[in-house]
C-alpha cells in the first residue's frame, strides 16, 4: 500500500527501476495508465512498468492534446500512478513546457512526484499528436539543448528524446537529429509515426546501440504489431499510449446512452465491474485495517 505505508515503497528510486526493468530480457511492456484505476489493473494483468500519456491525460480533462496542461497538473497524475501501483512511470513531457530552464524545472518536478522516466520531443507549441499532419519542429541544436538540459536536471530519471521529424525530414533527418540528442544525452530515442516496418529496421539499422521506444498507437501511421514484432525489429520499448482510455472511454459512451433511454443501467450490469470486483481491486479491506475506528465493510446483498 505505496499511498500510505512508507515501508511498501519501494527502496530503490523510480528511474533505477526504471533501469533494471529495462536491462531485463525481452521488450519493456509500457501500456498507458492515464489514472490510479487503470494503474491497478495494469499491474494485476502483471506489467512491471507502465506509461503516461499526455494525450489521455488531456483528453480525461476534456482537452485536445495541444500542450494546454500545465506541469503541476502533470505532476498530480503521475502522484496517483505512482504511489498506487509503486511502479515505475514513464511519462509524456510534451515539448518541456518551454526552453531549458523550464525543462529542468519540469524534470526537478516529475522526478519528485514519482516519474521513473520522461520523454521530450522536438516539436513546437502548439504541439499536435505525433501522428497528425503538419507539426512544426524545433531547430536541432534547440531539442539538444532541452535533452542536455534535462540530463543535468535529473537525479535517477530516465531521459528520452522523441523525434516527430520522419513525416518532414524522412528517415535522414529522423536519424540524424536522433545522433545528435544522443550526443546530448538522452538514454534513447523514440522516433515518433514511422509508417512502415521497413522504417522502423532502417532507423534500427542507423542507430546501433542506441535503445529504442516504439509506439503501437491505435487509428495512427504506424502499422499494427505486436510486442514481440517490435522486438524482433530491434526495439527495447513500447508504449500503447491510450488503450485504456479508449477502452473506458466506449463503455462510459454505451452506460451514458442507454441511461438516457431506459432510465435505468440494467441493460449495462453485465459489462460492470461488480462491487466486490471495485474493493478488491482498491484493496478496501487492508485501507479499513489500518485504522481500527473503521468497522470492516459488508457487502449489500441483492434481492
Amino acid at each position: 500500500m505505496p499511498y500510505l505505508i512508507g515501508s511498501d515503497h519501494p527502496e530503490a528510486p523510480a528511474g533505477a527501476r526504471f533501469r533494471a526493468a529495462l536491462a531485463r530480457p525481452g521488450i519493456l511492456r509500457l501500456p498507458g495508465a492515464h489514472n490510479g484505476m487503470a494503474a491497478l489493473q495494469a499491474k494485476a494483468a502483471g506489467f512491471e512498468a507502465l506509461y503516461l500519456s499526455g494525450a489521455a491525460m488531456s483528453a480525461s480533462m476534456g482537452l485536445p492534446d495541444l500542450g494546454i496542461l500545465t506541469v503541476d497538473e502533470v505532476a498530480f497524475f503521475i502522484r496517483q500512478i505512482a504511489r498506487a501501483s509503486g511502479l515505475p512511470l514513464l511519462v509524456d513531457g510534451d515539448t518541456g513546457y518551454g526552453e531549458a530552464l523550464n525543462v529542468m524545472h519540469m524534470v526537478r518536478v516529475f522526478e519528485e512526484a514519482g516519474a521513473a522516466a520522461v520523454h521530450l520531443e522536438d516539436q513546437l507549441l502548439p504541439k499536435k499528436c505525433g501522428h497528425l499532419n503538419d507539426k512544426k519542429l524545433a531547430s536541432p541544436a534547440e531539442m539538444a539543448a532541452k535533452v542536455a538540459a534535462a540530463v543535468r536536471a535529473r537525479r535517477h530519471l530516465v531521459v528520452i528524446a522523441r523525434t516527430d521529424a520522419a513525416a518532414a525530414e524522412g528517415i535522414e533527418g529522423a536519424v540524424a537529429r536522433a545522433q545528435l540528442y544522443v550526443e546530448a544525452g538522452a538514454d534513447a530515442i523514440f522516433p515518433e509515426a514511422l509508417t512502415s516496418v521497413e522504417m522502423f529496421r532502417a532507423f534500427r539499422a542507423r542507430l546501433p546501440g542506441v535503445k529504442l521506444l516504439a509506439n503501437m498507437t491505435e487509428f495512427g501511421r504506424t502499422p499494427a504489431l505486436t510486442a514481440t514484432e517490435f522486438e524482433e525489429l530491434g526495439y527495447q520499448m513500447v508504449i500503447w499510449p491510450v488503450s485504456s482510455l479508449r477502452v473506458a472511454n466506449r463503455a462510459q459512451e454505451r452506460l451514458f446512452t442507454a441511461l438516457a433511454r431506459d432510465g435505468a443501467t440494467t441493460a449495462l450490469l453485465p459489462e460492470m465491474q461488480t462491487r466486490a470486483e471495485l474493493y478488491a481491486t482498491l484493496g478496501l479491506a487492508a485501507f479499513e485495517a489500518l485504522d481500527a475506528s473503521i468497522a470492516q465493510s459488508v457487502l449489500p446483498t441483492t434481492g
